[in-house]
């Protein structure tokens, strides 16, 4: 497995948040130096692999103190000898980053810190069950920099509350502090989070008119939007999400962590006791696996690349098994052939769920 990316859970954090529905566990500091065993022993039950990238995410990586944040790196290295990874991103909360982890997180190899932003409106952090405030995301920020990461920040849109000025006063100062990377994404409501149980609902019409806002301001900025929901400066996207949308092979560790490997899609178990318990008696944590074939293979390798702003190639087996659907999202305007790629339209970057729908089973019948 050259040429792959390895994703490391860590399903720790101090609450969780309105809108979330990731496998994460607040109040559980006790239970990590034993998930730290796990990992290392996940590993190890594993195929060998040489990932070039790294990306630990969470629940909330930045939970960890200074040190175990060192042993959990020092556990990918032990695991996966070889080259410096060529990109390592870490997801921060600007509330729990602090100088020691920064500095363990420098020293073990990280070169991207991913930051929770979500918004600079304090009352909307705490609408939405965040736990820190604007000023701290400021000092998170500096102390990124300070320190030499590459910043990428997240941003939300679409809150409960939030106005179409409201996101344009953060989409301004988050633009100001010139991170080199932006990924801004819209409220999906989850059935099993607070905002499921309390009934919150999208205005799609100010939805659309929020993500049409961010594409503007982004872009006039000098920010490339390079997939959906992401923007980078010029040489900036993000490595390891790019082995998603290329359906590419990446190796997943921890509770309800994905694998993509020689065409195999797995999924770990998602329960921490049971994880941890399994891997150490030397049991692959496996809670699903499929291999797709035929017609959905090619769908989902559609699927993933168009959300590529660049589109993809398609090649002629996927054109011709999907022929009809193609058609019929270019006829509607959603799609654009040009040449030998395929890419979405103005239009079909705003109903890019439609696009995708196309592409996964069950497939409509053709037309006798």
């Amino acid at each position: 497995m050259s040429d792959a990316g390895l994703y490391v859970h860590v399903p720790f954090c101090s609450g969780k948040c309105s809108y979330c529905d990731f496998v994460s566990f607040p109040g559980r500091a006790a239970s990590v130096p034993g998930y730290l065993k796990a990992l290392e022993a996940e590993a190890g039950l594993r195929p060998a692999a040489r990932p070039e990238t790294l990306y630990v995410g969470g629940g909330t990586p930045t939970e960890l103190s200074a040190e175990d944040l060192a042993a959990l790196l020092g556990s990918v290295r032990r695991s996966y000898p070889g080259p410096v990874f060529e990109e390592a991103t870490v997801e921060a909360n600007p509330e729990s980053l602090t100088p020691e982890k920064a500095a363990a997180l420098r020293e073990g190899g990280v070169t991207r810190l991913s930051l929770g932003l979500q918004t600079t409106d304090d009352r909307l952090l705490e609408r939405i069950g965040r736990r820190h405030r604007f000023s701290d995301a400021v000092r998170a920020f500096r102390l990124g920099r300070d320190a030499g990461f590459d910043m990428s920040v997240d941003l939300m849109f679409g809150l409960p509350g939030q106005t179409l000025e409201g996101l344009e006063r953060s989409l301004s100062t988050v633009l100001a502090m010139r991170p080199e990377h932006l990924s801004v994404y819209g409220l999906d409501v989850h059935e099993d989070t607070p905002f499921g149980r309390e009934g919150v609902v999208h205005d799609e019409d100010l939805g659309r008119a929020m993500f049409e806002l961010v594409i503007v301001r982004a872009r006039a900025a000098g920010y490339h939007h390079y997939e959906i929901s992401n923007f980078a400066l010029p040489g900036r996207e993000c490595r390891h999400n790019m082995l998603y949308w290329r359906n590419e092979d990446y190796l997943g560790l921890g509770p309800a962590a994905v694998s993509h490997q020689d065409g195999e899609r797995s999924t770990n178990s998602p329960g921490l006791d049971e994880y941890r318990s399994g891997v150490l008696a030397g049991r692959r944590p496996l809670a699903h696996a499929e291999r797709l074939e035929g017609k959905e293979k090619l769908g989902e390798t559609a699927m993933l690349g168009l959300r590529l702003l660049d589109g993809a190639e398609l090649g002629p087996e996927l054109e011709e098994a999907f022929a009809r659907e193609l058609e019929s999202l270019a006829e509607r305007g959603l799609i654009l052939r040009d040449g030998r790629r395929t890419r979405l339209s103005s239009e079909g970057l705003f109903m890019a769920n439609v696009v995708a729908s196309e592409f996964v089973a069950p497939f409509a019948e053709a037309a006798c």
